[in-house]
């Protein structure tokens, strides 16, 4: 995967996501429409093969869309690791 912010501003910003799908971006989307400081987020393939995915964002203002996009991405990865301990738990129990 290979990222490229393409614009940024002090309360927008717009990302390339060379080699994802939308098994990756939907989540990123739906974890930023969360956030409280987000006014806006949506991610765009305007041709499955022949475009390059890209993310927007914009801010409430309050919160560079820097800060908010890496507290999302920790919190993603933690809310995964939860379901993978829990997983790996219930696997256990069964054996």
């Amino acid at each position: 995967m290979q990222l490229k912010i393409l614009s940024q501003s002090a309360n927008e910003m717009e990302i390339e996501v060379h080699g994802e799908t939308e098994t990756l971006l939907n989540p990123i989307k739906q974890a930023l429409l969360a956030d409280k400081d987000i006014d806006f987020a949506e991610y765009i393939i305007e041709h499955p093969s022949l475009s390059v995915p890209k993310i927007f964002l914009r801010s409430k203002g309050k919160v560079k869309p820097e800060v908010i996009v890496k507290r999302t991405i920790k919190a993603l990865v933690a809310e995964f690791d939860e379901f993978e301990t829990g997983f790996a738990a219930q696997l256990k129990k069964r054996n």
